[in-house]
């Protein structure tokens, strides 16, 4: 939804997405602002508070943005690896914990449906496992091995507000589904892998695991080979996609868009050339929002204000005021045809970001 805005309701574009990766809690905003025509930000903030769409640790253990459909039909199939992952900073400390153990009291701790900060859930359980520490606790409760969303106001437009953390099951009204009998073929992760290719493909197996923090998913490839069409990149890799998806003329004019930190058209890829520059890869990893010129990352960009202090994307009070800026910081040469276009569109964000109350945007110099 990069070529062209869509006319897509905001519930069906998270949808398509697979989510949006959202720790920086304003972020999926200007995400959505970039790929969906007429977006209004309340519309995002009512489908979080009306429970259609939750904040949760999904995929590579970070906290996306997905409907609540979605959460419940992909958590299982996640939940090895959200664990290994969790154990991968925690080992030594967690070491020795029944984790099966650790979830039941957890979930003991929850019965009385109150949410809970991360270090709140763990002191509660602490002195069960008193050698671990609250963070090593707290993680694997959170993020690894109970299915828990974050709640509102977190993540709603223009408010700042702590973590308070609640079981899937208790704010969406059912248990995660369960996964199915194994068979080898994998079919929710063969759904995953749809679902991925329709929004992201053409994609090679590792760009999946990638995106997903799963292991490659082989056995819901070797599952789906009968209805995928198959390509080679210039490297030689093959690359799977969805026989009726758009694949557009390599010659398609792309338009200037302004991307948040951590979007997943740059981290849902393994090979993140295809959009970004080798010798500016980090940027994507060090949550720095980005500019697309004809479809590469071409600069960075951050909110301003007028006393020349960062602000978060949709950051209240500033943006209100008046006083904020859209900066873009080019990380190579514009030509003028592509800096009026940067400016054209940074205005437009600006306007977006300020309720129409600043169309401030300055576009600094190659770095």
């Amino acid at each position: 939804m990069l070529l062209e805005r869509a006319e897509l309701p905001p519930l069906d574009a998270v949808s398509h997405l697979c989510g949006l990766q959202a720790q920086e809690p304003q972020e999926p905003f200007a995400g959505l602002w970039s790929r969906l025509r007429g977006f209004q930000p309340d519309a995002l903030s009512d489908l979080l508070t009306g429970r259609q769409v939750v904040r949760t640790h999904l995929m590579r253990r970070t906290v996306h943005l997905v409907t609540a459909a979605d959460v419940l039909a992909w958590r299982a199939r996640h939940n090895a690896m959200l664990r290994q992952r969790v154990l991968g900073v925690y080992r030594r400390e967690l070491a020795g914990i029944d984790l099966d153990e650790l979830a039941a009291a957890g979930r003991e701790v929850l019965a009385d449906g109150e949410p809970r900060s991360m270090a709140q859930l763990a002191r509660a359980v602490a002195n069960r496992w008193p050698e671990p520490g609250t963070r090593p606790l707290g993680e694997m409760l959170v993020a690894g091995v109970l299915p828990m969303v974050q709640l509102p106001p977190r993540g709603v437009w223009r408010q700042k507000a702590g973590v308070r953390n609640a079981l899937v099951s208790s704010w969406v009204g059912r248990e995660i589904d369960p996964l199915p009998t194994e068979d080898g073929s994998d079919p929710v992760g063969q759904e995953l892998v749809r679902r991925y290719l329709a929004a992201y493909g053409p994609a090679a197996t590792a760009d999946v695991r990638a995106w997903s923090g799963l292991a490659g998913l082989p056995g819901a490839v070797a599952a789906l080979r009968g209805e995928l069409v198959t390509f080679r990149d210039e490297r030689g890799r093959e690359l799977l996609d969805l026989p009726d998806a758009p694949r557009p003329d390599p010659e398609t004019p792309a338009p200037v868009r302004f991307l948040p930190a951590f979007d997943n058209a740059i981290l849902g890829y393994d090979d993140r050339t295809r959009i970004i520059d080798d010798t500016d890869r980090g940027l994507s990893v060090a949550g720095a929002r980005v500019v697309l010129v004809d479809g590469r990352v071409a600069a960075t960009w951050d909110v301003e204000t007028e006393a020349g202090t960062a602000a978060g994307t949709g950051s209240g009070k500033g943006a209100r005021e008046s006083k904020d800026t859209v900066v873009v910081t080019p990380l190579r040469a514009f030509s003028r045809s592509e800096r009026a276009e940067v400016e054209e569109e940074g205005e437009q964000l600006a306007v977006f970001l300020s309720d129409g109350e600043s169309a401030r945007v300055r576009v600094g110099r190659e770095v």
